[in-house]
């Protein structure tokens, strides 16, 4: 192989950052090294039986276009693998039922399967050519050196697509509250930073629910956890249905909840407004719950609603004022147990 392929392919390797590019650049050495018209790669889906064209190198009068998919076993990839006949020089007399063949006028025609490193068959790669072409042993093994190459890559390639959904699933597990399946405490503090950036944008303040569920710890010792863990499983499904997709909504952990979103748009006082949210979260909260063999009648959470300036508070301010009024609210004198049906 000539010191100049060796040159190129190494170029390649260093600088080509996907599969598609490093596959165009080999399949123009190709060409240059086998002198044929046409170079191409496939993959065939062994399943539909069917084989796609998805790169090609056409410098001639020769056509063989990209996205083309064709029935597999009607192939000349498929005869020539089948015949462990990889070379052609005289395709119209080696194979002269392959309509395909005759339709493109293919005389010469080189082929080599390509399998990926765990011995998987992905695909051929191919070069054709209207001319009889002989094939030097350079050729040749350029040939199967860039189908290694190219093996090579898809398996990179698709390795590193797997990493990257493992990643994004590790990164939304991270974030995520495993058993009510809501946003966790880093999400809610990350989440709520860039609520309080668009508050001071937009000159808003911004309404802070601390709820904090009464009894909750009763409830999972006279019952167990599989019935306490169904209990906050809901909390957080109703929770969910009440709140708007613009609001932070998350579980900071154990029995305590948070919701948190822009204030305005309603022209009522603060204290009415801070009501108003307080006795929509308690009616989304209070009710009955069917817990499996347990069905109990939930009067209501602990709730601290708090109106902030985000201009002159910041967020581990606005959590803590939110935590106070909860424990006020705690302390009320009309409380009332749940009640078991």
């Amino acid at each position: 192989m000539s010191d100049m392929i060796l040159a190129r392919v190494s170029q390649s390797l260093a600088t080509e950052q996907s599969v598609e590019s490093l596959v165009r650049q080999l399949l123009e050495m190709l060409e240059v090294v086998t002198e044929m018209e046409s170079t191409y790669l496939t993959k065939v889906d062994l399943d539909a039986r069917l084989q796609h064209i998805l790169y090609a190198r056409n410098s001639k009068q020769m056509q063989i276009p990209e996205g083309l998919s064709v029935p597999w076993d009607e192939t000349l990839c498929k005869r020539a693998i089948d015949a462990n006949c990889l070379y052609s020089d005289n395709v119209p007399a080696r194979w002269p039922e392959c309509t395909a063949a005759r339709a493109l006028e293919i005389t010469t025609f080189l082929s080599t399967p390509v399998h990926l490193p765990d011995g998987t068959f992905y695909g051929t790669l191919c070069a054709t050519s209207r001319q009889q072409q002989p094939l030097s042993e350079r050729g040749e093994q350029v040939l199967h050196l860039f189908a290694g190459l190219i093996a090579q890559s898809i398996q990179k390639e698709s390795l590193v697509a797997q990493l990257r959904e493992a990643n994004a699933a590790l990164i939304a597990h991270s974030y995520t509250d495993v058993l009510t399946g809501l946003p966790n405490r880093r999400a809610i503090f990350e989440n709520i930073e860039t609520l309080f950036s668009l508050a001071r944008h937009l000159r808003h303040k911004i309404i802070v629910a601390y709820i904090d569920l009464d009894d909750f710890k009763l409830i999972n010792d006279r019952f167990g956890h599989e019935v306490g863990d169904q209990f906050l499983i809901q909390i957080g499904q109703r929770l969910r249905r009440g709140c708007s997709e613009n609001d932070i909504l998350g579980r900071l952990g154990g029995d305590e909840f948070l919701v948190a979103s822009l204030s305005g748009g309603i022209e009522m006082s603060p204290c009415v407004r801070l009501q108003s949210v307080k006795n929509h979260l308690q009616q989304l909260i209070c009710g009955d719950y069917d817990l499996g063999d347990i069905c109990l009648y939930y009067p209501g959470a602990s709730l601290g609603v708090v109106e902030i300036d985000s201009l002159e508070t910041d967020v581990n301010c606005a959590l803590h004022l939110a935590d106070s009024a909860m424990y006020q609210d705690k302390k009320r004198q009309d409380k009332t147990a749940f009640v078991v049906h």
